[in-house]
């Protein structure tokens, strides 16, 4: 937040931007990490007022802070007083309020779920123009539900007052090979339960398939002692999954240890090529920087003018995660072989915190282990096929419901309306959006995230 600015101050300029503007409104920000179109808007609100962090409170274990805030710039606040986020995504400039209204998931979400989970009060500026406080038991109780995967179609969050939990300054790992993906999700499964593997406690666990039958299931337990590896300048870290049995991080590598390569992609700009990697410069070895890459890419279609060049058959761009149940996974990989073929893939078991919430937009069974699967690339098509239709990605949405399982919106879709609203609040999502922006100030969920890019 601005030097000098308090909240109260920054939310009455915020209503104003908004009853002074015409039409669609959408947020204006410096960083994104959508992978879809998004339509040209008549009125962007800038809310970078509300980038920063309010308040620690070591004591209680929260923290109040803007929604523009990066987890970023809130790890920074928060680890010199030994705490961090209950679940913090991999990605730096992925903000606050934008994996609540999003969604997010990490390593710690076996135990901790998503970011939304921790919230405990927001406040909210809807499209009414108001700017209300939402919290489970309050006024506004039907928001707080509703605006976990709202995507910014009820209104944005200012401000938010989320838990924290303490950490060590270690994180001691080991990458757990398996040869049959039946095996890799059962114990999955028992950690979730246990929270114990081998005898020692899981504090964070996640898992890389590099084919059907090489798997690395990672386990990392918190440790005050430790001889850290350093994978942010020429070490790669998705690689010492083959290399190390046992590793350790410092808890600040370990929450970042994806971003710096951006799991694995960042081999398409050359920067895990030793001769390359040795001239980039470490500062700008970081996802922001290749998002702008692909943006520019996707703006101007450098990639896809020089395959046509080449005369090179068309690819679709696959950028997905997606839930499935734990005991669905196998049948989801099976088909994910056949259908799609990327390789890596990220995997990381997630189970709802609280049993008894019923979070309206984005359901899980609270009784079900469920893993996100995690797939970013693209997949050659027969020639002559139209990329744009989506085929490959079709497939996948078919195959995800059929499981029972869900799939994040911050990448293409291709549902029909009634599709899509079976799955994502229905008759829910139209009652918050008659009460929260009843003249329709923001676009639509089913609009922002399945027909924009269209």
């Amino acid at each position: 937040m601005a030097q000098g600015l308090d909240f109260a101050t920054a939310a009455d300029a915020a209503r104003a931007q908004l009853a002074g503007s015409q039409g669609k409104v959408r947020l204006r920000k410096s960083t994104s990490n959508l992978f879809r179109a998004r339509a040209p808007s008549d009125h962007h609100l800038d809310l970078s007022a509300f980038d920063g962090v309010f308040e620690v409170d070591p004591t209680n274990r929260t923290a109040t802070v803007g929604g523009l805030t990066t987890y970023e710039d809130l790890v920074d606040a928060t680890l010199p007083h030994g705490l961090v986020p209950l679940c913090v995504p991999q990605l730096r400039t992925i903000t606050l309020g934008g994996a609540v209204t999003g969604l997010g998931i990490e390593a710690a979400s076996f135990r901790n779920g998503c970011p939304h989970e921790s919230v405990l009060g927001m406040d909210v500026l809807t499209g009414s123009g108001d700017v209300v406080h939402a919290k489970a038991g309050g006024e506004n109780e039907d928001l707080f539900f509703g605006f976990p995967n709202s995507y910014g179609s009820l209104g944005y969050a200012l401000r938010l007052k989320i838990e924290l939990e303490p950490v060590a300054p270690f994180i001691r790992l080991r990458h757990i090979r398996f040869d049959d993906v039946l095996d890799l999700a059962a114990a999955m499964a028992q950690v979730t339960g246990q929270r114990r593997f081998d005898g020692e406690a899981v504090d964070y666990m996640d898992a890389t398939m590099f084919g059907r039958d090489e798997m690395y299931l990672t386990l990392g337990r918190y440790a005050h002692t430790g001889q850290p590896s350093d994978y942010t300048g020429q070490g790669i870290y998705y690689r010492s999954l083959r290399e190390h049995r046992v590793d350790a991080l410092t808890v600040h590598d370990y929450l970042w240890r994806w971003d710096t390569d951006w799991f694995w992609c960042s081999s398409a700009f050359g920067v895990q090529r030793s001769a390359v990697r040795r001239v980039w410069p470490d500062r700008y070895k970081r996802s922001d920087v290749y998002w702008k890459i692909i943006a520019a890419d996707r703006r101007w279609g450098f990639s896809r003018r020089i395959d046509a060049l080449r005369g090179r058959a068309p690819k679709e761009i696959v950028v997905q995660d997606v839930e499935v149940p734990v005991e669905a996974l196998a049948e989801f990989m099976d088909f994910f072989e056949r259908e799609v073929g990327i390789s890596p893939v990220w995997l990381c078991p997630l189970r709802q915190r609280d049993p008894a919430r019923r979070w309206t937009l984005y359901e899980f069974d609270p009784a079900t282990t469920y893993v996100n699967v995690g797939f970013w690339s693209r997949v050659e098509l027969d020639r002559g096929a139209d990329p744009r239709a989506g085929a490959v990605n079709r497939r996948i949405e078919a195959k995800v419901a059929d499981l029972g399982g869900r799939k994040s919106l911050y990448s293409t879709s291709f549902y029909s309306r009634e599709q899509f609203y079976e799955i994502y609040g229905g008759g829910e999502y139209a009652r918050l959006k008659a009460r929260y922006d009843p003249q329709g100030r923001f676009a639509g969920l089913y609009e922002k995230t399945c027909l924009e890019g269209s």
